[in-house]
């Protein structure tokens, strides 16, 4: 409440919007409420208001610090139907998968399959959308669900940890919709939460994503000192000194980090070894959230820390090379580069050329509406043009346009 800055009151009404937009009746938690479960007089709320606590604050029930009435209170839900028919809503899935995560069964792993292929839905869904708050309520649900199947069921030391990580990358998930949202904060919510869970794990993959994403809300942050410590906690991890996939992407962060400092020659340096390093991997099976870090990627991913070091002629070419590698499904990608593409363009001093592919990314975003980041570049793009004083009619127009939504 105290990170948030809301208080007893503000809690209650969140809380009890989230109950009536799950069952479709207003909730009926009150500021009393709240200060009997911040005393502990209170220690184990009803299931809906835990459901909906756990949702406004992105943590388990257990996380927050209620305890369990019994065995049997952590490991089943009441039998109401009305909570019932609310879980089954949040869950998304089937009413066996409900069932069995909190029936304190034996998790094995046809559970972590079935979590997995959701993990791998909601991916999908982030690169075809962008970073809309879909995406990250989704992840986030999806997050309190398999720690709530940790919570209440037992399994293997093997399935534990695969579920440990599967938490970390949904979680992640989120966190990335909200960098790409530009919500700093809940991003990094998500990922200190992430961290733990990634470090329960023991699985390398999993604290390099981890770390990867510190990096990103370390750079929107500026603190270019931040970003460079977390690509080198990423790059000491096991997995980037076997995999150059890895190592690779773990430089380019290094390098954006320097770039934006104005450090040319260390940014140059790290440039250098990430495209060494991703000239070293293999075409070989990896987990779904790296696979974004294709050849259309490193390009990509190139061009910024070209334009961060003022050279929008390099940026050009690398942002040209991108667009063109970039898988189709990647709708959310498209638009951002083909942004960049306008802003290097729009540089150049190219300024029709400029807001004619500005137009381009902005049809691109009528289907990824969420990215933040992408709308930003636009606006960069708006302000050369605006500030240009050109009278040529294709750039007045497209200035007047954007200004809608940039």
């Amino acid at each position: 409440m105290a990170d948030r800055q809301m208080g007893q009151a503000e809690l209650a009404r969140r809380i009890n919007a989230e109950i009536e937009a799950l069952t479709g009746k207003p909730g009926r938690v009150l500021d009393r409420d709240i200060r009997r479960w911040l005393s502990g007089e209170t220690r184990w709320p009803h299931a809906k208001q835990r459901l909906c606590v756990e949702y406004v604050f992105g943590r388990s029930a257990i996380d927050l610090g209620f305890v369990p009435r019994s065995k049997k209170a952590a490991q089943a839900l009441p039998e109401d139907p009305v909570h019932r028919r609310t879980f089954i809503s949040v869950a998304a899935g089937t009413a066996a998968a409900v069932a069995g995560q909190v029936s304190g069964q034996r998790l094995g792993h046809a559970d972590v399959e079935h979590f997995q292929a959701e993990y791998t839905a909601i991916v999908s869904k982030d690169q075809a959308m962008g970073g809309s708050r879909s995406v990250e309520d989704g992840a986030t649900q999806l997050a309190l669900r398999i720690k709530s199947a940790l919570a209440a069921g037992s399994s293997s030391s093997r399935v534990r940890s695969k579920l440990y990580c599967l938490v970390a990358h949904v979680t992640c998930s989120a966190a990335f919709a909200a960098i790409d949202a530009r919500a700093r904060r809940r991003a990094r919510d998500h990922l200190d939460a992430a961290v733990t869970y990634a470090g329960l794990s023991g699985d390398s993959d999993t604290q390099f994503h981890v770390w990867n994403h510190l990096a990103l809300v370390a750079g929107q942050r500026n603190d270019f000192a931040e970003v460079a410590a977390a690509a080198d906690a990423a790059r000491a991890q096991r997995i980037a000194r076997t995999d150059p996939l890895y190592a690779s992407l773990a430089h380019m962060r290094r390098a954006s980090a320097y770039a934006q400092s104005r450090d040319r020659s260390a940014a140059l340096r790290a440039l250098g070894s990430a495209e060494r390093s991703f000239g070293r991997h293999d075409r070989v099976e990896r987990p779904p959230w790296i696979r974004f870090y294709d050849g259309a990627e490193f390009d990509g991913l190139s061009s910024i820390v070209w334009l961060h070091l003022g050279r929008p002629d390099r940026a050009e070419y690398h942002l040209h090379r991108a667009i063109g590698r970039l898988r189709p499904d990647l709708v959310r990608n498209q638009a951002y580069y083909t942004a960049h593409l306008a802003l290097a363009q729009a540089r150049q001093g190219e300024l029709e050329l400029a807001g004619a592919t500005g137009e381009r990314s902005a049809d691109l975003l009528t289907k990824a509406r969420g990215s933040r980041r992408t709308t930003d570049a636009l606006a960069d793009v708006r302000g050369i043009l605006a500030s240009s004083g050109s009278r040529e009619p294709g750039v007045r127009a497209w200035v007047e346009r954007a200004e809608a939504w940039s």
